[in-house]
């Protein structure tokens, strides 16, 4: 299941449809509830289970800790690394893995300051070392009163941290944080056709978007046995997926 326990001969011996997974976490402020921690656990922990649900060859790199966080840079916690130095090891990375026969990689990305850029590495992997590559995100879905702006430290990721690491969670502090006027915004918006960029400071002093008070861990369970259910699923068409 581990890339890393497998030997160099063994690992020259891969099929090359096995499937290869690198999970993206991060290392950022995520509230006064939350540890710097979260996408880190979510990912790891999503990406291990998948893994072992799987029903094709699979194997798990060790997850990326400090990622693109720049937006949360402003708090003490956070640990972030450059665009570029986050394209450089990602391109760096694929190079490794293609000196194995192994040619399917899947980035399973749980912090959204990742995305773009994780898109474009896709890419990148492609044409330099004809791997096929594939991005996947956790998928948590936010409940609706959070009007589509629970993307960060609100209800469903505390949720699935009361889940999975609730010594962690300080539910004390944990309040809503939904700037509600963006929700009136028709086209600028998370999840609307016109972006914006921004800082997680830019909405309120704790740096956190969404319902954290509503959060449950036995929400946090559907959640994260969604996830898996469906990463495992994403691992299996990744495996046979064929282009043409």
């Amino acid at each position: 299941m581990n890339f890393i326990d497998r030997t160099g001969p063994e690992l020259g011996a891969l099929d090359p449809d096995t499937v290869i997974v690198l999970p993206l976490g991060s290392i950022e402020q995520h509230g006064p509830h939350l540890p710097v921690s979260t996408d880190l656990t979510v990912a790891s922990s999503v990406a291990s289970a998948a893994v072992e649900a799987a029903e094709v060859e699979t194997l798990l790199l060790p997850a990326l800790s400090y990622t693109k966080s720049d937006e949360h840079a402003w708090s003490p916690g956070t640990i972030w690394v450059s665009w570029d130095t986050l394209m450089r090891t990602l391109v760096d990375i694929g190079r490794s893995l293609a000196t194995t026969p192994a040619r399917r990689l899947v980035l399973l990305n749980a912090h959204g300051g990742n995305s773009a850029l994780a898109a474009v590495a896709c890419r990148e992997l492609r044409r330099e070392f004809g791997l096929q590559t594939f991005l996947a995100h956790p998928g948590l879905s936010a409940p609706p009163d959070e009007r589509g702006l629970g993307i960060h430290g609100g209800h469903s990721e505390t949720s699935i941290m009361l889940h999975l690491r609730p010594d962690l969670v300080k539910m004390e502090h944990a309040r809503r944080w939904v700037p509600e006027h963006l929700a009136d915004y028709e086209h600028i918006g998370f999840g609307k056709p016109v972006s914006f960029g921004w800082l997680s400071s830019d909405f309120n002093s704790d740096g956190v978007l969404g319902d954290a008070s509503t959060a449950t861990a036995a929400h946090g369970k559907e959640l994260f046995e969604t996830a898996v259910g469906t990463i495992a699923s994403v691992l299996g068409e990744a495996q046979r997926f064929r282009p043409s």
